[in-house]
């Protein structure tokens, strides 16, 4: 853990002692006992705390943000303040939630939604402006092949086509974040958790994320005869950035 200093940034004329101890004792020896406990659930213990004291100042926002570090994610302490909304009571919960949707704000979407962010999609980055993740959900040796597919802010992947000599096409059922999805000679459609996108065959598109959203969403791969991808060109940084 990165060496504190706050204590005596705050306090160390004042209060030399108490600066020593908070930057000494507490994070520079509980803290960093990583061995004993890990600093994600030493930040989860000290988040419940904080709420349920209700501490909601600028140190709770402080560990709040410390928590986000620390790795646990939007999802994640969303269902950690509710749980605590019953125990520590609703008004410290809602307090609490306002400082939370400030801290995760620009990390929206980043935990992959219901289904987590998986792997770089490493196989297919030829195809995508911008980083992307991929999860496969199924075998596609036993069964309709479905992945949740994660992009990073203004990612999104080139203008392609399904093909089939008959059935195929594509499903997309939106988990998190905000993105788009677009046809050829048609406008671009919002996408938001819960949006589904059925893609019909031989239809030129392409689907990504906002430019200021993470976004996730599963890709269905419906059955067929004879399917297949077409990859075609990049979509370009004019046709992207109009979107608003």
């Amino acid at each position: 853990m990165a060496k504190q200093t706050a204590g005596r940034d705050s306090l160390g004329t004042f209060a030399p002692k108490f600066a020593e101890l908070n930057d000494d004792v507490l994070f520079g020896e509980v803290w960093s006992r990583e061995g004993q406990l890990s600093l994600k659930m030493r930040s989860i213990l000290t988040v419940s705390a904080l709420v349920s004291k209700g501490m909601l100042d600028n140190s709770f926002h402080f560990h709040l943000a410390n928590a986000k570090k620390n790795g646990v994610t939007q999802g994640e302490m969303a269902e950690i303040l509710t749980h605590l909304a019953f125990y520590a009571g609703w008004p410290n919960a809602w307090a609490a939630f306002r400082m939370a949707v400030d801290v995760y704000r620009d990390d929206e979407g980043k935990d992959g939604g219901l289904f987590g962010i998986g792997a770089p999609n490493d196989a297919y980055a030829k195809y995508f402006t911008g980083n992307s993740y991929l999860k496969p959900l199924t075998n596609p040796q036993e069964t309709v092949f479905m992945a949740n597919v994660t992009f990073e802010p203004g990612c999104r992947n080139n203008w392609h086509i399904h093909k089939a000599k008959s059935g195929g096409g594509q499903i997309l059922l939106c988990t998190g974040g905000r993105g788009w999805y677009q046809e050829w000679g048609k406008n671009a459609q919002k996408l938001f958790p819960g949006t589904v996108v059925a893609i019909p065959t031989n239809v030129k598109h392409w689907h990504g994320a906002a430019k200021d959203s993470w976004f996730s969403h599963v890709a269905i791969e419906c059955p067929g005869d004879g399917t297949s991808s077409e990859w075609c060109e990049p979509v370009s940084a004019e046709q992207y950035n109009v979107l608003a």
